[in-house]
């Protein structure tokens, strides 16, 4: 994927493939600098997510959930890759509620985009806040969510769980308190 964006006077001018994955792909790019000289950086290309803050009352359902790249539990809030090019990120929000936790939103509101990690990776995450929750049946999917535990935490507790450590999924986090200010 090329692109002519660039800013302050840099130019990505090539890319190459070095792996691809299941679900990433690492890539080398070239990039010209405001000076003329041309370096490389690495991006590991991802297709994105859509993450989503269950809100039933003033609790949000969340998840622990084993995560083999930090080989222990992390406690989260429902999230999903935007894995089929034809799903909006609003249908994967509603799919991943679903396998997930059971529940289906029947309101959605886009409460931000952001990038997750932009030194090295170009996933973009949409997050929503899903309220107006009715129960559906759960479609786990992959070996973790067949054993994840579903937790109910109150939204005005979230500050508090992350100065602990109990929180320390970015995604989460950063969702999490996006729809405290929303609810305010």
């Amino acid at each position: 994927m090329l692109s002519s964006k660039g800013g302050c006077g840099f130019t990505r001018i090539g890319e190459r493939q070095e792996w691809q994955g299941h679900i990433v792909s690492c890539n080398v790019v070239e990039v010209q600098g405001p000076d003329g000289q041309v370096y490389e950086r690495e991006i590991v290309r991802h297709p994105g997510a859509a993450v989503i803050v269950a809100l039933e009352d003033e609790e949000v359902v969340m998840l622990r959930q084993y995560r083999a790249s930090v080989d222990g539990e992390l406690l989260e809030i429902p999230a999903g890759k935007l894995d089929n090019p034809d799903e909006l990120p609003e249908l994967t929000a509603q799919r991943e509620l679903a396998e997930e936790i059971g529940k289906r939103a029947g309101h959605l509101e886009l409460l931000g985009v952001f990038h997750n990690s932009p030194g090295f990776c170009d996933e973009v995450t949409y997050c929503y806040l899903a309220t107006e929750l009715h129960d559906v049946e759960r479609e786990p999917h992959s070996i973790e969510e067949q054993y994840m535990k579903i937790e109910k935490v109150k939204l005005q507790d979230i500050p508090d769980l992350v100065a602990s450590g109990e929180l320390r999924d970015a995604k989460s986090i950063v969702g999490l308190m996006l729809a405290r200010e929303h609810c305010r």
